[in-house]
């Protein structure tokens, strides 16, 4: 088996997972899954909003579940795990499955597209894209687009930070198709820049500020000197003013 068959079987085993347990736990509020491949069996990590369901009393729901993937799929020995989903408005599995049952409640698409994208940008994410699909207004199929903030289309951040998921609705009119795009908060980007300021020190902040007084005031600096030299003038004459004073002062006492 080549390389590129084996990925590709992957995926859609993957797929196929995702799919089966979405299909059992949509009550659980289902928000994805990650499988990872170990020397001792397969990690299955199952995120939900009410992991109690998945697991069942005496922890019997999960060890059917172990079964039926090991059955189905082909996975060696499974080992299932729970994980609760602690921002539900941040998962893009749990906002495309709310738009579908909102849709098969008879709300009107733009209705339920503005509610989910109002809701995922209030959680802090950075972007949403929200795509609902089908027969919306007419006979003929069409797409309508609700996006608001920064959703990367590829390169790198795309592929590791983006959440997708896709859900379909059976509705009277025809099948509904749901698409989901989420990019969450807190995330570092490459292309932010951040602008570091060098704090300088206090005597070259003295320096500065007399430098940009004498430069932006040259006519106020000159005024100021010659009033210095004025007061240092009356000064010494008042000085010699008191001296001839006590003087005088002193003659006519002797007389």
């Amino acid at each position: 088996m080549s390389s590129i068959k084996h990925f590709i079987d992957e995926s859609i085993r993957k797929t196929g997972v995702d799919e089966f347990l979405w299909k059992e736990f949509e009550k659980a509020g289902y928000g994805g899954v990650d499988i990872t491949k170990t020397p001792l069996g397969t990690n299955i990590v199952v995120y939900a909003m009410r992991p109690g369901i998945i697991i069942g009393r005496g922890g019997t729901t999960i060890k059917n579940l172990a079964k039926a993937l090991e059955e189905k799929f082909g996975l060696p020995n499974p080992q299932v795990s729970v994980a609760e989903i602690e921002v539900p408005e941040l998962n893009a599995h749990v906002m495309a499955s709310r738009i579908a049952t909102t849709l098969k409640r008879g709300v009107h698409f733009r209705r339920a597209g503005f509610w989910a994208l109002s809701q995922i940008m209030e959680a802090g994410a950075l972007g949403a894209e929200i795509i609902i699909s089908g027969k919306l207004r007419t006979e003929r199929a069409r797409s309508e687009k609700f996006r608001e903030g920064y959703v990367p289309k590829s390169g790198d951040p795309a592929m590791k930070f983006v959440r997708r998921a896709v859900v379909h609705s059976q509705l009277k009119p025809g099948i509904f198709g749901v698409k989901v795009t989420i990019m969450p908060p807190g995330i570092e980007l490459p292309d932010q820049i951040t602008i570091r300021e060098i704090e300088p020190e206090p005597q070259q902040i003295t320096e500065q500020i007399e430098e940009k007084i004498e430069e932006e005031t040259p006519e106020k600096t000159s005024e100021t000197q010659t009033l210095k030299q004025e007061k240092q003038l009356a000064e010494v004459y008042s000085e010699d003013i008191v001296e001839n004073n006590v003087e005088s002062q002193e003659g006519e006492s002797e007389k």
